[in-house]
């Protein structure tokens, strides 16, 4: 600022002699007294990739697309969220989840739009907009008269609730926490200020509210500008870009170096010029560069440039998205640099080139090389100014690797899919059943969706918790021929797709059959299947099949193809209490910035509780012309027969009921034993034809299905 006072006072009272030598004396007072060297605060590339909510703390201004964590600004305490399911004689289960609002600031300048999010480094928002958590969103851009929040208004109070005028900042609101351990993870934004590649010179532009004037220079995809002034926002790219500020009088003027180059004849020397070379162990040999990548997800990255000869390294931290040829480039520039900067000199110049500023790039005949000024000191009718031979311009873009991404994947999560099985699914020993759910996405970045449920024809809905982890889902494509549950069914396979590419099936051994892998709902029969064929185009061929798992066999009938195929997995499977008898009606909202819902609904018979059927009914007439009928009883505790022995009776009681129907008659009778005599007499007395034999066992919570035999 002196040197443009006195530089216009000078020319007034001597001319242009006298305004050059007014230029050199206020070269001297912005040096020494207005724009003396002191510590600056520039931006750190570790600052832009850890969330902090501490005052004081610096947002920096976003040009172009970058990564950044940003600040909490505000915040509300952890809400915890109750609910309570059972009643009506079932026994009240609660369960408790907590969420968080709040708001994080991003940038010091507006911003287009927010890209993908990311919570303690796993993806929470991919590219299509679609958050894998549970959470309200909303952008203020950062306008000059954008309002406040209705959030914060809500909770602070219309006259204490900030704008935030001018500061890019994001809102979550209700951020369901479980799956960040109740707390309110560490974010990062990709943040699209502006769109396409930044020019250098418009960021110093915009940084400098005009008092910098910008030339062509290159462009950056992505910059943070931080620190306590436009030259420690700069200062980073100053060290491994060649740019050139300079003060022509009106305004200060950014170019690229090789644009503003002065050539001083040897003429224009008053004396020899003094050179100095310092020796290569004085100079690093190694020049490293620290990015950001958006190739990797906007990771750090590093490149360096090696000379043979340095004993030390020079790091420098660069708080823009670059490309690691571009980064390649620049570590080589910034080491070129250096080794160019071990030669120095003094020159003494007439007053003449008293233009020549702290800055400008010469060219000196007789020397080779480019040479930036440093210090311009004033002396009798001289000006003497110090030296630093500079390389002129970048190197060509380089071949680099950019390292291996690891970052997450990121892919949508799909609609929902829900699936209502009332299928016994436990370990046979339970007094209460359970509706099981599973669900999935149309796609692979699905997680999980929140339940609620109505057991009253839709008189009241009640919060029921979640669906558990991704169960693999698909659709019979043809139907199954009846078969037994004794043997392996070798004669029959089925052909399965599945809902999407990332799930698979593959085949087992006949031990880990017996252990109870690769069992699944084929409508409402359960199968295990030992071999897969995978067919492409997410098809599968099952076959060597077990039938009827469970004492679903009743179900091994009635099939038709297009059926529901649901691999059965107990951390894929979300329980759901429901009433014996009602129409549980269930409502899946699923995660994302535009929740999606999907609705199932189903009579719960509670067939976990059901005893299976009796097997082996026979009916032996005796001489005497008694028909004794016996059968054998099974257990929902015996799914697993490992032992040989009688599996327990899994119920308070062993009771049956038998019905014996023929031609205009009906008998029932309930006994304690598997087995019943039909005496002579009973037998002439209903009169003669053929006969029906119904066998039910009478379990503690529900009957089995009956167990038929037809005698001719």
């Amino acid at each position: 600022m002196a040197t443009l006072v006195l530089t216009a006072v000078g020319t007034l009272v001597g001319g242009p002699i006298g305004g050059a030598i007014g230029a050199v004396i206020g070269q001297q007072v912005d040096q020494n007294l207005l724009f003396a060297p002191r510590p600056r605060q520039g931006p750190r590339l570790g600052d832009l990739s850890v969330q902090t909510s501490s005052y004081g703390n610096q947002i920096p201004k976003i040009f172009g697309t970058m990564r950044v964590a940003g600040t909490v600004i505000w915040a509300t305490d952890l809400i915890e969220h109750k609910s309570t399911s059972g009643g009506k004689g079932r026994p009240r289960v609660t369960t408790y989840s907590y969420s968080a609002s709040f708001a994080v600031a991003l940038s010091a300048r507006p911003v287009g739009s927010v890209g993908r999010i990311w919570a303690d480094g796993k993806l929470l928002r991919g590219t299509a907009g679609d958050f894998k958590s549970a959470t309200s969103f909303r952008l203020h851009k950062g306008d000059e008269d954008q309002a406040a929040d209705p959030l914060i208004v809500a909770a602070e109070g219309a006259s204490q609730a900030p704008a935030y005028r001018g500061i890019a900042y994001a809102l979550f609101e209700d951020m369901a926490l479980e799956d960040f351990g109740n707390r309110i993870p560490s974010l990062t934004f990709e943040i699209v200020a502006d769109p396409g590649a930044v020019p250098i010179g418009a960021i110093a532009e915009e940084l400098a509210d005009g008092v910098i004037a910008a030339g062509a220079t290159p462009a950056l995809a992505g910059y943070a500008a931080g620190g306590d002034s436009i030259g420690a926002a700069l200062e980073a790219l100053a060290d491994v870009v060649p740019l050139s500020l300079a003060d022509d009088g009106d305004r200060q003027r950014l170019r690229v170096r090789a644009d503003d180059v002065t050539t001083l004849p040897a003429a224009a020397l008053s004396q020899r010029i003094e050179i100095v070379r310092r020796g290569q162990g004085a100079v690093p040999g190694e020049a490293a560069i620290t990015y950001y990548d958006a190739t990797r997800d906007y990771q750090a990255g590093l490149q360096r440039a090696i000379r043979i000869g340095g004993r030390s390294a020079d790091r420098r931290a660069l708080p823009a998205v670059l490309d690691a040829g571009g980064a390649k480039a620049l570590a080589d520039y910034r080491l070129a640099s250096l080794w160019a900067g071990r030669v120095s000199g003094k020159a003494v110049l007439g007053w003449r080139w008293a233009a020549i500023r702290p800055g400008s790039h010469v060219e000196i005949e007789g020397q080779a090389g480019t040479w930036k000024a440093g210090r311009c000191t004033l002396g009798a009718m001289t000006m003497t100014v110090d030296l630093v031979r500079v390389p002129l311009a970048l190197p060509p873009e380089l071949a680099a690797s950019p390292g291996r991404n690891v970052g997450e994947t990121d892919v949508p999560t799909g609609a929902t899919i829900i699936r209502l099985l009332d299928l016994p699914l436990g370990e046979g020993s339970e007094s209460r059943a359970y509706l099981y759910v599973a669900a999935a996405g149309q796609s692979a970045g699905w997680r999980r969706a929140a339940l609620t449920a109505t057991f009253d024809g839709g008189e009241s809905w009640q919060d029921v918790g979640s669906t558990a982890a991704p169960a693999v889902l698909g659709t019979a494509l043809d139907a199954l021929p009846p078969a037994g549950p004794a043997l392996f069914d070798t004669t029959s396979s089925l052909e399965v797709e599945l809902v999407h590419d990332g799930m698979w099936l593959e085949g087992r051994s006949d031990d880990a059959l017996a252990s109870g892998s690769n069992l699944a709902a084929v409508g409402e029969e359960l199968i295990q299947f030992a071999a897969v064929d995978p067919l492409g185009e997410r098809r599968f061929r099952l076959s060597r099949l077990l039938r009827g798992r469970r004492g679903t066999e009743w179900a091994a009938r009635e099939h038709v193809a297009g059926e529901p195929f649901t691999l059965i997995a107990r951390e894929t499977l979300a329980p759901i209490e429901a009433p014996t008898g009602a129409e549980a009606r269930l409502l899946a909202t699923g995660i994302g910035d535009l929740p999606d819902a999907a609705a199932a609904s189903r009579i719960f018979g509670a067939e976990a509780l059901r005893p299976p059927c009796p097997v082996h009914v026979r009916a032996i007439e005796t001489p005497a012309g008694d028909l004794v009928i016996s059968w054998v009883r099974r257990s929902r505790m015996g799914w697993r027969w490992t032992d040989g022995a009688d599996t327990p009776l899994g119920e308070e009681a062993e009771r049956y009921r038998l019905a014996i129907a023929g031609p205009g008659f009906a008998r029932a009778i309930e006994t304690i034993a598997p087995a019943h005599v039909y005496t002579a007499a009973e037998r002439a007395a209903d009169g003669p034809g053929p006969l029906t034999l119904n066998v039910v066992q009478a379990g503690s919570f529900a009957a089995s299905r009956p167990a038929v035999l037809i005698l001719d």
